[in-house]
């Protein structure tokens, strides 16, 4: 089997009535869902998975409906509602977002990817994501789950590679419909079957609707052979040191001393940890302690 235009049409069309039917109902996805909730969610999204964001997401939207009603409020807010969905940091490019938006884009998510890529926390992914959800520009989203689908369908390959290659995007471009709305579902689509089906660990073959188009599956799934991807976990590392002394500062009702982070961990580490949120601008140094940014 080879990968010609006629096959992979034969793929797009068959991923994307499987897309029609199977996929999952997430409020983003909807058609009165605005560029600003898509925004979100993609920022959400990033290195943490759709389950945990739903909730965060509604209660986020409800809050904070538009840019300019989370430019109104300190950026501490933003990280206390962040609350335990990791990597704080986007707390606060999403709120140096919506401050941009409102101060450049007339208070809109902006339709264009380069002004897209401008924004605080947004690199080629996202913008791709935002600006093919939101705007319907036809842009290829190129996530470890399309990666994983073009890799087998595509190469033949059990996974892709540890990190994404020029390669890649070329294949991923050259997988894109023409038509620009048969696209822009593409891109979720080819995403969702990723996520659901065409798994890392234990691909559903079975239920997948182009187990017969797939070079992988053709070819009897051959185990990956190539570099494998660094894997850290997250107990005992410096991430679970500084979530740990960010719980702390968000529960509390003033600026928090040094002290209250003893039990935390060994003294070297909470240092450590404690310098690097108020280097990234996540916690803020007073006479009275420590504190979320204002």
């Amino acid at each position: 089997m080879t990968d010609t235009q006629a096959h992979r049409e034969q793929v797009h069309e068959r991923v994307l009535s499987w897309y029609a039917a199977h996929g999952r109902d997430l409020p983003w996805r909807r058609p009165e869902a605005t560029p600003w909730g898509i925004y979100v969610s993609e920022i959400m999204a990033q290195q943490t998975p759709i389950a945990r964001i739903l909730g965060p997401w509604l209660t986020w939207l409800k809050r904070w409906p538009n840019p300019a009603a989370l430019a109104a409020d300190p950026p501490a807010e933003a990280i206390r509602a962040w609350d335990r969905l990791g990597y704080p940091r986007r707390a606060l490019n999403l709120h140096a977002a919506a401050t941009a938006m409102v101060r450049d884009h007339d208070g809109e998510v902006p339709a264009d990817l380069d002004q897209l890529r401008a924004l605080p926390g947004v690199g080629e992914y996202t913008a791709a994501a935002v600006g093919s959800f939101a705007f319907g520009i036809p842009a290829p989203v190129v996530d470890t789950n399309v990666r994983r689908v073009l890799a087998r369908i595509a190469l033949g390959e059990a996974q892709a590679a540890p990190s994404l290659t020029k390669a890649e995007r070329d294949l991923a471009a050259a997988w894109m419909p023409a038509d620009p709305d048969d696209a822009n579902r593409w891109n979720v689509a080819s995403m969702e079957l990723g996520a659901l089906v065409c798994t890392a660990r234990t691909p559903g073959c079975g239920v997948c609707p182009v187990a017969d188009l797939c070079v992988w599956r053709v070819a009897g799934s051959p185990a990956y052979d190539g570099p494998r991807r660094p894997h850290q976990g997250y107990a005992g590392t410096d991430r679970e040191v500084r979530g740990a002394i960010m719980a702390i500062v968000r529960e509390a009702d003033a600026a928090v001393p040094a002290a209250a982070f003893t039990d935390v961990a060994a003294a070297d580490r909470i240092e450590r940890a404690v310098a690097g949120l108020v280097a990234d601008g996540l916690l803020r140094l007073s006479e009275q302690g420590y504190d979320l940014p204002r």
